[in-house]
């Protein structure tokens, strides 16, 4: 597997987890990060666009950081905010990642203890990671 492959194969994973995160919390089919972007949960304090726009001005890590600080795992939409903000994360480009010290196998990691936190950690595995 090259590189691209495996870049490839990590944002799928990821965005596999998000569908299966969605149908099972709230039963209902996953459309996109855009369509996500109305979500007005607040979690830690800051709803989705401003942790994408913080991840945009390169504060990856930090934003991660805020949103897991004051996350309520038994808060659906607050676990929804943040399965969308590793979705989006994932979705950056490898160079803009390293340039900020975060990489696709982070989101994904940050994922599957999303999942574990939240009680679903039995269903990533079922997605074949």
């Amino acid at each position: 597997m090259n590189f691209e492959d495996e870049k490839d194969y990590i944002m799928r994973l990821i965005k596999e987890m998000v569908r299966v995160l969605f149908s099972l919390m709230l039963g209902k089919s996953y459309i996109s990060v855009e369509e996500e972007k109305q979500n007005k949960t607040e979690v830690s304090g800051m709803k989705l666009p401003d942790y994408m726009e913080m991840v945009d001005e390169g504060n990856v890590n930090e934003a991660e950081n805020i949103l897991l600080d004051g996350i309520d795992y038994s808060d659906r939409n607050s676990v929804r905010v943040a399965a969308v903000f590793y979705q989006y994360v994932s979705e950056k480009e490898e160079e803009f990642l390293q340039l900020h010290n975060y990489s696709r196998e982070e989101a994904l990691d940050g994922m599957k203890q999303l999942m574990e936190n939240a009680g679903y950690g039995q269903f990533y595995q079922d997605i074949n990671i």
